[in-house]
């Protein structure tokens, strides 16, 4: 295409050599060659793992988060000492640096799925940072709900499921689609971060060849794809937080 346009072989050889610090051994075919290898699939371990990470976080931090919410002093079911200790081991989830946090779950990962190294693995200690992190984003968004009504619906007989599915989850959801959005970007900078201890993904890719072979433009080339994928999950976040928005 460049060739058509007049743009000699040396040239774009030349600007590869540029691009890279001269550190790249190929021509501008190669080049090219090697991005299409390399980005494409970094992005899609990456997208493995927050998605997976995603979805077992929120099936557990909603389950905690409303367990949360039921038994706090003033909830549904008060059980205050229950309550703050499940608040303690949440809290105490939520303290642990990720980096610290992957280091200490990696060997269980290895018990789960078999190894410690690549996006599979990395899962594990991205499910268990984002649990508890999502549990607090539940809670604190159910405790924004008016009690007025809980209350009707409890006089009106609701049962505790059809409390949960019919009036607390509809009322809260703009919220809590807020939530899992920043829940999910968080796991984007998560998965980044896993990449300093071969998790695999854009983070990966950024440390081998950004940091350890001294690649700027790859560096470049995943800070600006993680960048669209956090535009691109926040507007899609919001976008269905205001259709489901009644007010």
């Amino acid at each position: 295409m460049f060739e058509r346009l007049g743009v000699s072989p040396e040239t774009l050889n030349n600007i590869v050599q540029r691009l890279t610090g001269g550190r790249f051994r190929g021509d501008y075919n190669a080049y090219i060659a090697h991005l299409r290898n390399t980005l494409p699939q970094a992005t899609w371990d990456t997208l493995y793992m927050v998605g997976i990470a995603s979805i077992f976080a929120i099936v557990f931090g909603m389950i905690i988060g409303l367990f949360l919410y039921f038994t706090a002093p003033n909830g549904v079911y008060p059980m205050p000492i229950i309550n703050k200790i499940t608040g303690i081991i949440v809290n105490v989830g939520r303290s642990i640096p990720f980096v610290v946090l992957i280091m200490l779950v990696f060997p269980l990962s290895r018990h789960i799925v078999g190894t410690s190294v690549g996006s599979t693995a990395a899962i594990v200690p991205l499910t268990i940072a984002a649990i508890p992190f999502m549990s607090r984003v539940v809670e604190a968004t159910l405790n924004e709900l008016g009690q007025g009504i809980i209350e009707a619906a409890i006089s009106a007989g609701a049962t505790t499921r059809q409390l949960i599915f019919r009036v607390i989850l509809p009322e809260a959801a703009p919220g809590l689609v807020l939530g899992f959005t920043l829940l999910v970007i968080n796991l984007v900078t998560f998965s980044a971060m896993a990449g300093m201890v071969g998790g695999g993904g854009l983070g990966d890719v950024a440390i081998s060849y950004g940091m350890h072979r001294h690649r700027r433009d790859m560096l470049i080339y995943t800070v600006i794809i993680l960048v669209l994928l956090v535009q691109i999950i926040q507007a899609l976040g919001t976008f269905i937080s205001r259709k489901l928005d009644k007010r």
